[in-house]
This record gives structure tokens, sequence and C-alpha cells, in this order.
């Protein structure tokens, strides 16, 4: 709630809550305690408050979520109008987060949470190093959203991961914002004939979908001092990760499954772009394409919906011409022809 707060409001009017002291302590170090907690002695039958090592307000930790992320000292107002309901109200406006949950977390935040004693070090000592600070764990969790929130693969979603990684179950709001596009098309082609498409992707080739909006973009993203669509690609048929593609870089690649690029031009935010080669139940060969966006402050925000309205014509025409390309490219082999790069108009 905190996070989301802090990304979309470098202004914000707040109740007196943020004046509130708190012991925030990070999650590994929670694990950490739990798991010292099993083998306690037997004789020991009682509760432990358990804090990170910084004593702080909800101000201080806004402000702190703004300095790990990089983002400008938010202006933060508190009035003593707002009630745990209208406060609640102005959540749920303002965040995913719903209100069912919003307002008994505004409600406790009027309580002083801070640790009366720290007796479980008795018990479960301290690493070396000590707990783990506010702005560490923040780095950490600001770390996870941007290795592992976009996953690599189509299916690593029901691999087992990373104890912190994000569970197919966990509702939307919980694990920082990602805008997504989607689109899955079934194509009447071998795989290996989509594939070489998606592959030669980018450069002369271009980008399937409306040509005019790339080069606008490329031509804004040199304005503001990005790299433009200039640089092309490093090989017209082949790519390896690493490889510049345009504006894009190529972060994965899965021969015959997968190819995810990220973006650098100049955004507000992180984005990929992910094409894919999978088989559906029916047998059939189908092209997936993915567009992730994740942004940063208000700005992020404001840009993702700036454009989304243009998502209709430049992915989904994307879409559809890569499937024509595919379904052209085998028919000229099944032909014996050379088969001819499109140009990528929309249709």
């Amino acid at each position: 709630m905190l996070r989301y707060l802090t990304e979309r409001l470098p202004v914000m009017v707040t109740p007196s809550w943020v004046s509130t002291r708190i012991q925030p302590i990070a999650v590994r170090d929670v694990i950490r305690y739990l798991v010292g907690s099993a083998i306690l002695p037997s004789e020991v039958n009682r509760t432990f408050d358990i804090g990170g090592p910084d004593i702080m307000t909800y101000r201080d930790m806004m402000q702190g979520y703004a300095r790990v992320a990089g983002l400008p000292r938010r202006v933060i107002v508190p009035v003593p109008v707002l009630t745990p309901t209208l406060s609640s109200h102005w959540i749920g406006l303002v965040t995913p987060v719903p209100r069912s949950i919003a307002r008994p977390l505004a409600e406790s935040l009027r309580h002083e949470v801070v640790c009366r004693e720290h007796d479980i070090v008795r018990y479960v000592p301290d690493p070396p190093q000590g707990p783990i600070g506010f702005d560490q764990a923040l780095g950490l969790a600001l770390q996870r959203i941007k290795d592992a929130q976009v996953v690599t693969r189509w299916t690593s979603a029901s691999l087992p991961g990373a104890p912190s990684d994000p569970l197919p179950t966990d509702p939307d709001w919980s694990g920082g914002s990602l805008y997504r596009d989607e689109r899955e098309l079934a194509v009447p082609v071998d795989r290996a004939d989509l594939w070489r498409v998606i592959e030669g992707i980018g450069g002369e080739n271009g980008w399937y979908s409306f040509p005019l909006a790339w080069a606008v973009r490329g031509w804004i993203d040199r304005i503001v001092g990005g790299v433009g669509l200039r640089r092309g690609r490093r090989d017209a048929h082949r790519l390896r990760v690493g490889d510049s593609l345009d504006f894009w870089r190529v972060e994965e690649i899965v021969p015959g499954e997968l190819l995810r690029l990220r973006a650098e031009m100049r955004l507000p935010g992180a984005a990929w772009l992910e094409l894919s080669v999978g088989t559906d139940d029916q047998g059939r060969t189908l092209y997936r394409q993915r567009a992730l966006y994740h942004p940063q402050g208000l700005l992020g925000h404001a840009y993702w919906w700036s454009v989304s309205p243009f998502h209709a014509v430049v992915f989904g025409g994307m879409a559809r011409n890569i499937a024509e390309a595919a379904r052209t490219a085998a028919r000229a082999r099944q032909e014996g022809r050379e088969p001819v790069a499109g140009s990528g108009t929309d249709n």
C-alpha cells in the first residue's frame, strides 16, 4: 500500500497516522526468526517482539521508498480530518488494494508498533552483519520486481522458484505494478516457420505493424537522448543474448520457443516484449505475444495510459502480420521458393 501511494502521488494529503512510529522488519529476518523458533527449548513458551534495526514513521518509510526507488522526494501534508473510513476510500481510489483490506490496514496504522524487548536474540542470534535495514530490504524487494516479476519462459509460473517469487495465486496488487498487453493466435504452420519470422524481426524486416508509429517513437527517443531505431541488428537471421535490436536488447532467447527483448529507449519505467511459439491442445502452432511495462512513479503510469489506446493497432497489428508472414514463408517453402521478408506493414 505504501509503495503504491509513494509511486503514484508526488504530493499527498494524509491522515495523522503518517507520524505513527513503527519498526519495520525484512521478510528474510522474519523467516530467520520463524525457523529458529522451531528449535527453541521445550520450556520456552511465550511471545517475542521482533523488528528491524530502524525505528521510523510511516512518513519516513514513504520518503525512504522514494529515495531507494529513485523517485523525487515526496511532499506529504498530514491533516487530522481523514478518518479510517475516509482514508480507506482514498487508498482504494489511489491504489489497487481492495477496500476490504485497505480499511483494517488504515485503522491499524494509528497504533505504534515498536518492540518492547528483543529477548529472542538469546535463542536466535542475529547474523554477524546484524538484521537487514529498511533501505536494504527495500532494495532487495525492488530488485525482485526487476529480476523475477517478468518471467523468462511461458511455463515459469508453474515451476518452483525462490520463496520470494510471485505465485500464480497471488492477487494482482501484491507484486508491484506490471502492465500487460497479451495476444495469442493459432497459426496453421510448422513451429519452425513461425520461429524464423520471430527471430528475423527488427532491422530491415521491421516490426510488422504501423511502421510510421515505430519510426516516430524512434525519432522521439533520439530527440530525448535515447538510441532510437538506428542500431538495426547484428545478423539478419540469427539472434543471441546481448544483441542490440533497434531500441531493444535481446535479454533471453530459447531457440524455437521464446524471444524476450528489453527496451532500451528512454522510458519512465522498464519494458519488455516477449514473442513465443507454443502448441495448443489440438496440436496447432500458437503465436504468443506479451508487452510488459513496469512504471516508475506517476509519470510512468501516465505514460502507459497515454499510449495504451494505440496498442490495438501496434501490438494487434504485429500479432496478425507476424502470423501472416509465417503463413507466407510456409507456402514459399512448400513451393520450393525463397521466402521474401515482409516490410512490417499493418493490414
